[in-house]
């Protein structure tokens, strides 16, 4: 597996497949052709059908300025190896391509042909928890330490600014307010949510503050804020959003949730690995349901969870997200994404009570849950993997 600095990036939302992919694929284009005149972007699959509404142009004619974009948008072609095509061409003064290249933006902002296929630093020997698992348990060693041995020290540097940035994508989501972008015209909430927090007791408060936190976070990435992936923009609110508050309310040191944010990383890449993060793949249980798993492994550890009650809290976290699907009304990442995350937020929490409650043994495997996760997505019809043409988006387009 690879380096999960490959998985938490820092990122302008709303989407990591999208947005984030697209313009690092712009940028490594602009960077190879300085020559170009012009640029012709052909965008195809699910990434031409909700592009408009995940500000996939704009973007990337905003990262090849000053030169001219002309967009050819092609949702009805998908090209074989990725629902989330692209091919760029560089075009002379008479208009003539100089240059093409066909890439994908596989989630997570991640971007994949067959050069960069073969660079991927592959730092991991295991892909599998039921590989690591007894590896740990024979050196009497936990999850981190195995991302730490692997990873170098350096990489509590690296996590240090990915928790920075969490913490501040919070912050920036309770002190902002007004209307979101798009025509939905949705107002954030998580301010109010925050506030009104404050008048329940206890028990029923620290969920309320769970919801506000993610929603931050949510609302900050459907503005086109700065985000952390975790795994995916659409998607980032559910790790800070229970982080924060086991940060701010339990009091957890920030070195410790450093270390519960290697072990998140690491679930987090199995499931990349073995399945799918992206929402066009396989829906959004790649997304949310994988956010939900890696927040529950974090939260379990940073109660003190073995390593199998930690499995069994990832297992649950993505289990009860199966055949969750990715219908965005409009295109925009908003309805049903911002709720979406604030009760994957709840759920992680909840996985961590029950998995804290047992001895860690369960039925079914973490990694059983992420193959089976793969064969849903892949048996879910397009309609609602990210296309905006089935599911809610379908419905509210109808009513």
């Amino acid at each position: 597996m690879e380096s999960i600095r490959e998985l938490y990036r820092i990122g302008h939302g709303p989407s990591s497949s999208h947005t984030m992919g697209p313009r690092f694929a712009a940028e490594r284009f602009v960077a190879q052709t300085p020559e170009a005149v012009s640029y012709r972007v052909s965008l195809y699959g699910s990434l031409a059908a909700t592009g408009r509404g995940h500000l996939t142009d704009a973007t990337i004619a905003e990262t090849l300025q000053p030169k001219a974009v002309e967009f050819i948008w092609l949702p009805e072609i998908v090209l074989p190896f990725h629902t989330n095509g692209m091919k760029f061409e560089a075009l002379d003064a008479d208009g003539l391509v100089q240059k093409d290249w066909v890439v994908y933006s596989v989630g997570g902002g991640k971007i994949v042909d067959e050069t960069i296929v073969n660079e991927e630093n592959r730092i991991y020997e295991h892909s599998t928890i039921a590989e690591i698992m007894p590896w740990i348990e024979k050196r009497g060693q936990t999850y981190w330490e195995y991302v730490q041995d692997r990873e170098g020290k350096d990489i509590w540097d690296f996590l240090n600014e990915i928790w920075k940035a969490m913490q501040q994508s919070v912050r920036d989501g309770l002190e902002a307010d007004g209307v979101l972008p798009g025509e939905l015209y949705l107002r954030r909430k998580a301010a109010s949510y925050w506030i009104k927090a404050k008048g329940y007791k206890v028990s029923l408060q620290n969920r309320c503050l769970i919801m506000s936190y993610a929603m931050a976070v949510s609302e900050q990435n459907a503005s086109g804020g700065l985000v952390v992936t975790a795994p995916t923009c659409g998607s980032s609110g559910v790790i800070p959003g229970i982080l924060y508050h086991l940060k701010t309310y339990h009091e957890m040191s920030d070195k410790h949730i450093l270390q519960a944010l290697a072990t998140a990383g690491l679930f987090g890449n199995v499931i990349k690995t073995n399945a799918s993060i992206s929402g066009a793949e396989v829906g959004c249980q790649g997304e949310v349901g994988s956010a939900c798993s890696m927040a529950s492994a974090a939260s379990c550890q940073l109660f003190g969870g073995s390593p199998q009650q930690i499995e069994y809290a990832a297992e649950m976290g993505l289990e009860h997200h199966l055949g969750m699907t990715c219908d965005p009304v409009c295109g925009l990442v908003q309805v049903p994404c911002i709720e979406r995350n604030a009760f994957a937020s709840l759920r992680a929490l909840d996985a961590n009570l029950k998995s804290m409650l047992s001895d860690g043994k369960h039925l079914i495997s973490f990694d059983k849950v992420v193959e089976v996760m793969k064969k849903t997505g892949h048996d879910l019809p397009h309609l609602y993997k990210e296309t905006a043409e089935g599911g809610l988006a379908k419905e509210w387009l109808v009513d």
